[in-house]
Order: structure tokens, then C-alpha cells, then sequence
């Protein structure tokens, strides 16, 4: 069915367009259960036509979807189950609306997912790196090989609870009175001697070493989602997924603002007043930059080019931002020098200062 065109929904489903959802949903499970591929061993194009249903009712069983479609039409993003789907995703869902009405006894369990959290400083963040991290899961128990039965899988037998189906059947009714079998768990099979390095369990904790890459413009609380490397699922289930979670550490002198990246240049009075050139560290890069004389606190000055990563390739803008350190504590000879200065200078040094005193006082025109 490779590059088939896709029918249209209702005509899959063998509805009106004016169907309620009741009825769409009666409309799928009979196609659905016809064409099943446990009521249908190895017949391919029994397969393929589960997934046709079953993507149709994805769309047009679900409210806000199906008022999409019916506006604008096929739309790939709402076609979930196409013909390269995994069978096994199909059945879930159908299991998930109406449950294991086939159950042939084994019960697939999925792993769980787990979360790490990963701290780098600033310019990993920005830059985007690889880091090796180490993290405790569950894996299938080598003794065993993940049975939970001594001995392997010779060591299983049929439950004699459900007769190895993984289910009991209940009064009522033909297909929805099934029950998951308590005593086996769904699996349809049990130990005959529990393996005594896992207690049974068919699991043990297990390190895990694993490479993950960080994109570049990673912030705090983003979250890099590496499929399959959760805890495994048991009897054929699928892996759960490793969620990495990404904190960032401050940077004394480095942030971002937006889509700039921001160096605090701390100045000495004198260099501020006097003018100096300074080595200003931009990320992976250092950058000579010249001061002029004067310089007030809180000036900035741009350097194209050599700020943030930008996704489409290229660097944007650094902006250095100045700010004048003041010495905390002066000896005493240095302040004698300091009062003379301010003599000599002069309030006309200092204009701003002497405008701000001004309208402090109630002076016109300040």
C-alpha cells in the first residue's frame, strides 16, 4: 500500500458524514474485529485493512480531528497508523477502546520510563555537547534470562489458574467479560522453581552507561527524550524512554536575554574613566575589545557575530554590558588621594550627578 492514496475516512468506516460518535465508534469495532489480525493469522491484507480502519477512527473519533478533516480534508499529520505502522501500536489501541477481546495469553508489558537530570554550565548549554551519563535500571535477570523461573524458559509451565491463556473468562457476555488472570499476571505462564538471583521477578538493577547529545540553545528545564532507553518491557512488551532533563548552572558573567547573549564586563574606575583594552570570553571564543574613555556603567556595545548558535546555522549578536566595580574598602592614603581628585574635578565632572541634586532640591527648569 506503499504510496496508495488515502481513502476517505467515512467511506473506510461505511458511514454517513452526519454519523454520531456513538455510531462511528459501533462502525469501527465491527470492522475492526473482522478484519483483526488475531481472527486473521498471516493474512497481509487483512493487516493492512486494520490499519485503514483504525487510522479512519483515530481521525473521525475524536472530536476536535474530525471537525479539522471535515473542513480541510486529509491531512498526514491525523493519520497515525499508515502502512509502515508497527501492527503491535495498531491492536494497542484498539485494546485501549474496547480491551483484549482476542488475548491469546500473553500479556505485553511495557517498561517504564525513566528521568535523569542532567546539570551543565552555561556555554555547554549554548555551545550543545555530548555527555556520558551513568544511571540504574531495571534489566532482564542474566540467571534466568528474564522468566523469573529457574532453569529459563524450560522452567515455565501453563498457569493452571487460566489453562496458560493469561485470562479468565466471567459470566457475562460473549467478548467483554475478560479478565486479567491474577495468578500469572496476564503472561499465561508461571514458575515452576522461582529463580533464586531475582526472586522471581525476571528483573535486576543494572548500571547503565549512555552517550546523550545536547542540541545547541539547551535552557533549563528542557527535556531530551531518548526512545528505548527506559526500563525493558517483559514478554516482547516495549522499552519505556529515558527522559533527560537539563538544568543549567548560572554563569557569573554569561546569560541570555531573548536570543542575545549577554557578558557583564566588570570595569575598574579607572579603566572606565581612562579607557582600556580588555579580552572579553564569548563562549567558545575571546574577543579584544576596546573601551573608550568615559565609559558609563550600563553602556552597551554589540559584537556581531559572535554570540548564540542560531538553528539555521551561523552565530547571532553578543552585547557586552558594562559595569563599574567600586573598590569596597579604600586604605586611608588612597582616600586622601580620592578627596583631592574630587577637588580637582570639580560637580562639572559630573553633570548628570549635578542635574539629579537639582531637581532634588526643587530647582526650576531641573
Amino acid at each position: 500500500m506503499r504510496g496508495a492514496p488515502i481513502r476517505d475516512h467515512y467511506d473506510v468506516l461505511e458511514v454517513d458524514r452526519q454519523a454520531s460518535a456513538a455510531e462511528i465508534k459501533a462502525a469501527y469495532r465491527q470492522l475492526a474485529l473482522q478484519h483483526h489480525p488475531d481472527r486473521n493469522p498471516g493474512d497481509r491484507a487483512a493487516e493492512e485493512k486494520f490499519k485503514e480502519i483504525s487510522q479512519a477512527y483515530a481521525v473521525l473519533g475524536d472530536e476536535d480531528k474530525r471537525a479539522h478533516y471535515d473542513r480541510f480534508g486529509a491531512v498526514a499529520g491525523d493519520l497515525p497508523f499508515g502502512a509502515e505502522a508497527d501492527i503491535r501500536v495498531v491492536t494497542d489501541f484498539f485494546d485501549a477502546i474496547f480491551g483484549d477481546l482476542f488475548g491469546t495469553g500473553r500479556k505485553r508489558a511495557a517498561g517504564q520510563d525513566l528521568r535523569y537530570t542532567l546539570e551543565l554550565d552555561f556555554v555547554e548549554a549554548a555551545l550543545g555537547c555530548e555527555k556520558e551519563i551513568r544511571f540504574v535500571r531495571t534489566a532482564d535477570c542474566a540467571s534466568c534470562r528474564g522468566t523469573g523461573a529457574e532453569g529459563g524458559a524450560a522452567g515455565l509451565a501453563p498457569c493452571a489458574r487460566c489453562d496458560g491463556q493469561g485470562f479468565r473468562r466471567g459470566k457475562a457476555g460473549l467478548l467483554g467479560a475478560r479478565k486479567e488472570c491474577q495468578a500469572c499476571g496476564g503472561a499465561g505462564e508461571v514458575a515452576r522453581v522461582r529463580c533464586a538471583a531475582c526472586a522471581g521477578t525476571g528483573l535486576l538493577e543494572a548500571e547503565r552507561i549512555f552517550t546523550v547529545r545536547i542540541p545547541p540553545g539547551s535552557q533549563a528545564g528542557n527535556t531530551q527524550r531518548v526512545a528505548g532507553e527506559g526500563s525493558p518491557g517483559r514478554r516482547g512488551g516495549p522499552a519505556g524512554d529515558l527522559h533527560v532533563i537539563v538544568r543549567v548552572k548560572p554563569d557569573a558573567f554569561l546569560r541570555q536575554e531573548g536570543d542575545i547573549l549577554v557578558c557583564e564586563l566588570p570595569l575598574a574606575v579607572e579603566e572606565a574613566v581612562l579607557g582600556a583594552e580588555i579580552d572579553i570570553p564569548l563562549l567558545d571564543q575571546r574577543v579584544r575589545m576596546k573601551i573608550p574613555p568615559g565609559t558609563q556603567s550600563g553602556a552597551v556595545f554589540r559584537v556581531r557575530d559572535k554570540g548564540l548558535p542560531r538553528p539555521g546555522g551561523g552565530r547571532g549578536d553578543a552585547h557586552v554590558r558594562i559595569a563599574i566595580e567600586v573598590p569596597q574598602s579604600v586604605p586611608e592614603e588612597s582616600r586622601h588621594l580620592l578627596a583631592k581628585l574630587a577637588a580637582a574635578l570639580g560637580p562639572e565632572a559630573y553633570p548628570r550627578r549635578a542635574a539629579f541634586r537639582g531637581r532634588a532640591r526643587g530647582d526650576s527648569g531641573k
